[in-house]
This record gives C-alpha cells, structure tokens and sequence, in this order.
C-alpha cells in the first residue's frame, strides 16, 4: 500500500500552473515537516515536495501561502526526466489524494486547527510543534502506560 498523511508548513507560496494541451490545474508545493534528532537534541526539519492536482490545486494557490500549516494525505511517486545538460534527473514527490487529499490548518502564527479544507474528511488536530514556531517538544509528549494497549 502507497499511502502517506503529513501534517507541515509551506516554505513558499505555492506555484499554480496549468498544463499545456488539457489545461488541467496543477500546484507544486514544498512542505516542512519537523521531526526531533534524539542525537543533538534539536528540533529539525524534512522538506517534502508536494503535487495537487484539479480544483484542489487551485484553492491551495488562492488561499495558502508561505508558512501556512496544511495537512497532506496521498502517495509517494518517483519519476525520472532528462535534464536540458543531458543528465538523467529523479525526483520523489508527495501526490495529493484528489478528493479530501488537502487540509488547510492554519496560517503562520497560528495554533488554529480547525480543519479548513475543500473536502469532506474528518478535521485534524494540528501539532504545535511545527518548523516555524510552536511547543517544546518534551513538554508535547504524553507517557503512554503500555498496559493499556489492547496488543
């Protein structure tokens, strides 16, 4: 199964194009997704390129932009091309789910989680432990007694 749900910040303001010949809508966004290095003790970050597709590429490039926090369900694609020096280029993306595969969380500065979004998925609760500001992380872990796990 190819299915991934990432929850992060833009890095820049998404770009919307249209493809030539059918016209159809596509917007290419990059992603910030923390993650915690056990080794330095810091908080890091992974950036993820993403792909829309349709009407949901369209509201994404109208209403995200830079530091927006939104929520990606979809597969993992990896494709090649050759680049214009000749090269053989490979390139691993995030494509969106067409239907529920965006969520729109909040904007930068925000700990809104409501679940905007163009979809009839269930809301998600955002973390405040994000790239660009949030939480401490040790103050966000809850202990989990593993007596209570039903496996």
């Amino acid at each position: 199964m190819n299915k991934v749900v990432l929850i992060g910040r833009l890095t820049k303001d998404p770009e919307l194009r249209f493809t030539p010949g059918s016209g159809a809508a596509v917007t290419t966004l990059t992603l910030a997704i923390d993650k915690y290095n056990t080794k330095t003790g810091q908080r890091e970050a992974d950036f993820v390129p993403v792909v829309v597709w349709g009407k949901q590429a369209e509201s994404t490039a109208n209403y995200m932009s830079k530091g927006s926090q939104v929520a990606i369900s979809g597969r993992i694609q990896t494709r090649n091309y050759d680049a214009k020096d000749g090269t053989k280029r490979y390139v691993t993306e995030v494509v969106a789910d067409q239907f529920g595969g965006v969520e729109f969380l909040g904007t930068k500065g925000s700990n809104n989680s409501s679940g905007n979004s163009f979809s009839n998925s269930n809301e998600y609760s955002a973390p405040t432990n994000d790239a660009f500001g949030g939480g401490n992380f040790e103050e966000d872990i809850t202990p989990v007694d593993d007596g209570d796990m039903p496996f």
